[in-house]
């Protein structure tokens, strides 16, 4: 019995070679980022919004925006003296503080900007007699910047 020869390629080393090699060293790194960038746009907050998670400059900008809890403090006791009394926002920022410990060092400062806005509204001497010992009588130091 005699065996057909057919002529021998040398395994391995036609194009199909080169091509196996290319997409073993390129599909995992396509892999890895294609996969980066799917979890980048999930909306992890669970808020119902479209947003991205990539960072850009807008998303950098509205987040430095945000208002400080102090800010916020302030402005939502400026506005019930307003509404209310010195006393009743003088009471609310001595809560505030007590609730909330790490804006013990702002309580000053807003109790100055309540006395200064007790003036504008009240006059001195109305606005005197709401003073009480809220963070060191900043209220009145407000009050009495603000006669002056």
């Amino acid at each position: 019995m005699k065996h057909t020869t057919t002529p021998r390629t040398r395994r391995g080393r036609g194009p199909a070679r080169g091509i196996g090699r290319t997409l073993a060293l390129v599909l995992p790194v396509v892999l890895v980022l294609s996969g980066t960038l799917a979890v980048t746009r999930v909306n992890w907050s669970g808020g119902s919004s479209n947003s991205v998670l990539a960072a850009s400059a807008a998303d950098v900008s509205t987040r430095a925006s945000s208002r400080a809890p102090q800010d916020v403090l302030r402005d939502k006791l400026l506005l019930e003296l307003q509404d209310r009394n010195p006393g009743v926002a003088l009471t609310h920022l001595q809560q505030a503080v007590n609730g909330r410990p790490s804006l013990a060092r702002h309580c000053a400062s807003i109790a100055r900007a309540l006395g200064r806005a007790a003036v504008r509204i009240y006059g001195p001497t109305r606005a005197q007699s709401y003073a009480r010992p809220v963070c060191d009588t900043s209220f009145a130091s407000g009050v009495a910047a603000r006669r002056g």
